[in-house]
Parts: C-alpha cells; sequence; structure tokens
C-alpha cells in the first residue's frame, strides 16, 4: 500500500513538472529578455525597453514582408539549413509559428474524425496536410487532435474517407476543442 502510494504520488510529481516546467520556463524567458532590453537603455524608464522590442519586432515584420527583403530572408534560411542541429529548431519553430499565423496557416481546415467508421463517435481537429502521397500513404491526410485545457495534442494518420469537414472557422473550433466543449455554442 505504501508504495503503491509512492508511486502515485511520484508519477503526479512528473505530470506536475511536464505542466509547470515549460509555462515556468517561457515565464522566465520573457522576464529575462524584457530585463535585458530595458537594460540597454542609457536612462531607467521600466517597460520601454518592451515598447522598443516590440517596435522592432513589428518593424522587421515589416521589412520582411517587401519584395526588397525576399532575397536577403531566402540566403538567411539557406545558410540556417546548411547547420544540421540549428536548422532543425529554426524550422521546427518557424513551422509551429507559421501554423498559426502567416500566409501558411495550418489550423484554417477543422474536421469531425470519424473513430467508429459509423460517424457516431467523432473528435474534432485540424488538416495539417491534405495528401500524404508524398510519403506513401495516397488517400491519407495527417490530421492535428488538440487535447483540451492544454496547448499540446496528437497527430494522426486518418484516411480521408473518416473525415468530415466541419463547417466553423478555425478559431471557433480551437475554442471549442480547448475548452474541453464548456464554451457554449451560443458565446462562439
Amino acid at each position: 500500500m505504501k508504495n503503491s502510494f509512492f508511486n502515485k504520488a511520484l508519477s503526479y510529481f512528473f505530470r506536475g513538472v511536464l505542466f509547470v516546467a515549460p509555462i515556468a520556463f517561457t515565464i522566465m524567458v520573457i522576464q529575462v529578455v524584457f530585463i535585458w532590453v530595458d537594460g540597454l537603455l542609457p536612462f531607467n524608464i521600466p517597460g520601454l525597453g518592451v515598447i522598443i522590442l516590440i517596435s522592432g519586432i513589428i518593424g522587421v515584420g515589416y521589412l520582411a514582408s517587401t519584395y526588397f527583403m525576399k532575397p536577403f530572408i531566402e540566403l538567411f534560411d539557406q545558410f540556417i539549413n546548411k547547420v544540421p542541429l540549428l536548422s532543425l529548431i529554426y524550422n521546427s519553430i518557424k513551422d509551429l509559428i507559421g501554423a498559426f499565423v502567416g500566409d501558411k496557416r495550418k489550423f484554417n481546415k477543422p474536421v469531425m474524425v470519424q473513430f467508429d467508421g459509423l460517424g457516431k463517435i467523432m473528435k474534432p481537429g485540424f488538416i495539417t496536410q491534405d495528401d500524404l502521397a508524398g510519403i506513401n500513404l495516397p488517400g491519407y491526410c495527417s490530421v492535428y487532435l488538440p487535447h483540451s485545457y492544454n496547448f499540446s495534442g496528437n497527430i494522426l494518420i486518418v484516411a480521408n474517407e473518416l473525415v468530415q469537414p466541419w463547417d466553423v472557422n478555425g478559431t471557433t473550433a480551437m475554442k471549442f476543442i480547448v475548452s474541453g466543449g464548456v464554451t457554449g455554442i451560443e458565446d462562439m
């Protein structure tokens, strides 16, 4: 009995660490960056560094969207792709951010995936790739199934006939899924 309690407590502890660590790390990184940026200024006005940082990011975004900068961005991407570990990290972050914003948004095709083949048990998700013939899976698509109350999920390879479009916009679908279905339909 004592060993079982200890194992459960240890299991809950590690689950808690898995949940808290990314949040704590994100808060810590944001705090360090804000303090660092504020420290670069010759005078002390709390928060001014953050405003300058956000303005700078907006400026870089504007420049990156101009026709003039495209060759430089492509050159930078080619350079990054030549460094193995750096390219893995850079491209993963770039793809993740691109899935939510930009021209290549991935979470704009909400679908319902049938789990029983009859349409009686379904799970909402988003198509991330329409056609997987390029990886020898013709007739299949990849569907991301976000978890409720969490920012994680599963990617499933699903036969096309088990996926049906869900006639709602991506934002509404994501709110419904992440809230665990608690967000009332009338609230959406």
